[in-house]
C-alpha cells in the first residue's frame, strides 16, 4: 500500500550543499522540501520548528531525537539519517508511534583521512608553521618524526585497524586497546594488544576508534591523562564524551601532555566561549570526519532512494532498535 509525504525537513546543512548534492528533483513535485542551514537548537525549538513536517532528514547526530521529541512530532512518519546507524534517535519510539526511520550508506571511511590529518599537524605543527611562514619568519620549530613512535589505538574496530595500519606503513610500533580486543584481531590489524594502563603509560600518539555508549562515555579521564608521557599527544575523532573534556584542558595547560588534536566536542556546534578553544597546544576541527563530497552525495542519493521506497509502500534500510 502507497504512503503519502507533503513536507520534507533537511537539516543542519551547514555548508549549503544538500540540494546540490542529491537528486532531489526526483521526488514528486506536490513534496515539499525544507532545508535548514542553522542548528534548531533545544527540544523545544526543534519541536517548534519541525511539528508542520512528516518527513525528515537528520544529518548524522547533529540534532537529536529522544523519545520526548519523538512524542512531540504528531505528523511524523519518515525519519531518515545519513549513515547506517544514530544512537541519537530513540528507534524504539518512532516504532512505538508508526514511524518509520531509515538509514544511509556511506562512503568509504573518511575520518581515517582526518585523524591523520590532525596527527600530522600536531607532530610537525603544520598550522603553526604555515602561520609564522605567511607572518614573514622561516623554520620556527622542530617537528616530529612519526617512524620508531608508538601509537596507541583506542579501539580497533574498522576505523582503528585502518588507522593501526597506516601507522606501521608510517614505520610506527603500534598497540590497542579496547574492552573486547584480542590478540587475534588486534594482530590481524598490525598491532599488539596491550592492557589500557600500558597503552596510556607506552604511546606517544594514543588516538580514539570507539562508538559512543554508556561503557564508553567518559572513558578517557584525568586517570588515563596522567598516565601519558609529558610528551605524548591525544587524538579524538570519535565522539566527544568518550574524554573528560574538562581533564582534557587541565592537562593541555598544565603542560601534562604535548598537545590534542580533536574533531568532536562535548557540545556541537562548539560554543564560541567554549574553554577548549584557549587551551595551548590544540588543532582543532568541526567534526570533520565524515564531510567529504563522497559521502553527503551518497547520503543524498540514498535519502532520496529512501523517500521513494517510502512513497511506494516498500521502506528500505529501515533502522530497527
Amino acid at each position: 500500500m502507497a504512503n503519502t509525504l507533503t513536507r520534507l525537513a533537511i537539516l543542519d546543512d551547514y555548508q549549503g550543499v544538500a540540494l546540490a548534492m542529491g537528486p532531489w528533483d526526483r521526488l514528486p513535485a506536490g513534496l515539499k522540501i525544507e532545508v535548514f542551514r542553522e542548528h534548531l537548537g533545544g527540544p523545544d525549538a526543534v519541536v517548534e520548528r519541525l511539528a508542520p513536517f512528516d518527513a525528515i532528514l537528520a544529518m548524522r547526530e547533529r540534532t537529536p531525537f529522544p523519545r520526548a521529541v519523538i512524542e512531540r512530532l504528531p505528523n511524523l512518519r519518515l525519519l531518515m539519517t545519513t549513515g547506517a546507524r544514530n544512537r541519537s534517535i530513540d528507534v524504539a519510539a518512532c516504532q512505538e508511534r508508526g514511524i518509520t526511520v531509515c538509514g544511509t550508506p556511506s562512503a568509504g571511511s573518511p575520518t581515517v583521512d582526518l585523524t591523520w590529518g590532525l596527527i600530522l599537524s600536531l607532530l610537525r605543527d603544520i598550522p603553526g608553521q604555515q602561520q609564522s611562514l605567511r607572518e614573514g619568519r622561516w623554520q620556527t620549530g622542530i617537528g616530529i618524526g612519526l617512524e620508531g613512535k608508538t601509537l596507541g589505538c583506542v579501539g580497533l574496530g574498522n576505523l582503528g585497524s585502518r588507522v593501526a595500519r597506516v601507522g606501521a606503513a608510517f614505520g610506527m610500533r603500534v598497540i590497542g586497546w579496547s574492552q573486547n580486543l584480542t590478540d587475534e584481531a588486534a594482530a590481524k590489524a598490525g598491532a599488539k594488544r596491550v592492557d589500557k594502563e600500558t597503552l596510556f603509560r607506552e604511546a606517544d600518539v594514543v588516538t580514539i576508534h570507539l562508538v559512543l555508549s554508556d561503557r564508553s562515555r567518559g572513558l578517557i579521564g584525568a586517570p588515563e591523562l596522567a598516565l601519558m608521557k609529558p610528551t605524548a599527544f591525544l587524538v579524538n575523532t570519535s565522539r566527544g564524551p568518550i574524554v573528560d573534556q574538562d581533564a582534557l584542558i587541565a592537562a593541555l595547560k598544565e603542560g601534562r601532555i604535548a598537545g590534542a588534536g580533536l574533531d568532536v566536542f562535548d557540545v556541537e556546534p562548539l560554543p564560541k566561549d567554549h574553554p577548549i578553544l584557549s587551551a595551548p597546544n590544540t588543532v582543532l576541527t568541526p567534526h570533520l570526519g565524515y564531510v567529504t563530497e563522497q559521502n553527503y552525495r551518497t547520503y543524498f542519493e540514498a535519502a532520496v532512494e529512501n523517500v521513494l521506497a517510502y512513497l511506494a509502500g516498500k521502506p528500505v534500510r529501515v533502522l530497527s532498535p
